[in-house]
């Protein structure tokens, strides 16, 4: 009498169809992280509050407030640096904020993390 591999198990004895359950859970979780970032806004702001830019976790831009005292005609400027500020400000917590909701950071690939174009 031979042993036979279950019909599930692969090379070495992996079973692929827990394999496959595995990747279907981390892509439904994947899924539902990214409609969690489209729904969640954040605010950037520079100036004290003078300038906030509104975005997603999407990067869908929402809105962009500017406080009267923070429009002067003499120095348009200012206002050029403080309205690119908010939006760097903006952009860096919705970079956090996607950091923060991925799934495969902080795992430990070991080896293969080179191979999925991390870094060495």
């Amino acid at each position: 009498m031979t042993d036979t591999p279950e019909p599930t198990a692969g090379l070495g004895g992996l079973d692929f169809g827990a394999l496959m359950g595995a990747a279907q859970n981390m892509q439904a979780q994947m899924a539902e992280t990214q409609n969690r970032l489209a729904t969640t806004i954040v605010e950037g702001q520079s100036g004290g509050g003078a300038v906030a830019v509104s975005v997603t976790g999407a990067f869908q831009f929402q809105s962009v407030r500017i406080t009267p005292d923070a429009v002067d005609p003499d120095d348009i400027t200012m206002l050029e640096d403080l309205v690119l500020a908010a939006l760097r400000d903006a952009t860096s917590k919705v970079e956090a904020l996607q950091a923060e909701a991925n799934p495969m950071s902080g795992l430990d690939l070991g080896g293969l993390g080179g191979l999925l174009g991390g870094g060495s």
